[in-house]
């Protein structure tokens, strides 16, 4: 018994150690209220760590409406980065980029939620411009996500996601606009109120199709509003567009899905509920349990009942799974992607970059940033970092808003900014 005992702690101390030597560059990482901060303590390269244990109580501070002031870009504004990462304009677009997604063959594919259409972006000119611009498809209605299927190298169609279905398109590589009819492949998603960004995302076997559906309101209990239904939920779809099933609920707003490259597992980017105070309820990224319920609106952060519907369901204590990574309440997190490129150096490969598009329900900012979660075999011990930031003013006012993040041909990480218009281009010099 001593002998296995020895063994199981000498595992457990190696597993340890691997787990450090892979984020051997997460340095000096903040815990406890000290990991609450706000835009003026953002800084590339500072990590963190939020757990349960640091939550304070419902409305230990007031909620408060405080929308950012957009700006434009002053002069002597750029996004900072990491030392050794540089930071280029790619695209300066006319309207708002939102979802990026990097089809098979490379290029780069941007939604515009706002104009109702998708545009392409080809190759990367010595001047760090793109080569080619064209848009691919029009009358869209509040168009986000964007998939590519069958999975691999040629695809034959691109599914787009608009706020109430979604449609595909024959695709084939290198298409630079849709051709032919759109073919509706769900006809009708829960739409109207909030939150009406919908995502896609495919299982590695290509049998399923995720769809991301946020809730119509804050904290609105479904018994009682209809207009909740099948809303705050991952739902499943077969790839023709059968409803298959509530893959996962309880999520209030899943904006961005993603699947783990190194797991298979779907991944999600939560906006979590809002008016219980400066730092609660923490927005999360996090792994994506089959028939999982993640407490919304009932429940948050396991078996925290939110004081606004006390005494409801108490069934389901016990019963709320805990996210993976804790981030900075009302950061609004968007758009998410594992880094697939091999630029970047090699600890930052499989890890999680994520689009914060900023808080307006916090006294002081937070979010306005990309950030960076570091992945062991595909797997977060909670610690999330300050990767792009500098988006906002000293005096508060915000001129740039994180909203879509993709992996280039060529290992850069594109980022999409839909207050000053842009795509941005973070590559890796090492200088």
């Amino acid at each position: 018994m001593k002998s296995i005992s020895w063994k199981w702690t000498a595992l457990v101390a190696l597993a340890a150690l691997a787990a450090l030597a892979s984020d051997s560059d997460v340095k000096n990482v903040t815990t406890g209220a000290a990991a609450f901060v706000n835009f003026k303590d953002e800084k590339p390269g500072a990590y963190r760590k939020i757990t349960i244990a640091d939550l304070p109580e419902p409305y230990a501070t007031k909620g408060v409406s405080n929308g950012p002031k957009v700006v434009p870009k002053p002069a002597d504004a750029w996004p900072k980065a990491p030392e050794g990462f540089k930071v280029e304009r790619y695209a300066e677009l006319t309207d708002e980029p939102r979802e990026l997604r990097t089809a098979p063959n490379g290029d780069l594919f941007v939604s515009d939620s706002n104009k109702g259409k998708v545009e392409v972006f080809r190759g990367i000119t010595k001047d760090g411009k793109p080569e080619q611009h064209s848009v691919f498809a029009t009358g869209l209605k509040n168009n986000f996500g964007i998939a590519f299927y069958p999975l691999g190298q040629n695809p034959e169609w691109i599914y787009l996601a608009n706020t109430n279905s979604v449609i595909r398109y024959h695709y084939s590589n290198g298409d630079l606009q849709a051709t032919g009819q759109p073919e509706t492949i769900i006809a009708q998603l829960p739409a109207g109120g909030g939150h009406w960004t919908r995502d896609l995302a495919f299982s590695p076997d290509g049998t399923r199709l995720f769809v991301s559906v946020g809730s119509a309101s804050n904290v609105d209990d479904p018994d009682t509003h209809p207009k909740e239904t099948r809303r705050a939920n991952i739902l499943e779809f077969t790839p023709e567009g059968k409803f298959v099933k509530i893959y996962a609920a309880g999520i209030r707003n899943p904006v961005g899905i993603a699947i783990n490259p190194t797991t298979g597992q779907l991944w999600c980017s939560v906006n979590e509920r809002d008016m219980l105070g400066d730092n609660l309820v923490p927005d999360y990224i996090t792994s994506v349990k089959e028939d999982g319920f993640y407490g919304w609106p009932w429940y948050y952060m396991g078996d925290h009942q939110d004081p606004r519907l006390a005494g409801t369901h108490p069934e389901l204590k016990g019963k709320v799974t805990v996210p993976d990574i804790l981030l900075q309440p009302h950061n609004a997190s968007l758009e998410l992607t594992f880094y697939n490129g091999t630029q970047f150096p090699e600890e930052f490969r499989g890890d999680i970059f994520a689009a914060e598009h900023g808080s307006w329900n916090r006294s002081v900012r937070a979010g306005y940033e990309v950030i960076r979660v570091p992945l062991n075999d595909g797997k977060s011990n909670g610690v999330y970092g300050d990767f792009l930031t500098g988006f906002v003013t000293e005096d508060g006012n915000v001129w740039g808003r994180p909203v879509g993040v993709a992996t280039a041909p060529d290992g850069s990480l594109m980022v999409s900014d839909d207050a000053s218009k842009s795509i941005w281009r973070v590559s890796y010099t090492g200088k």
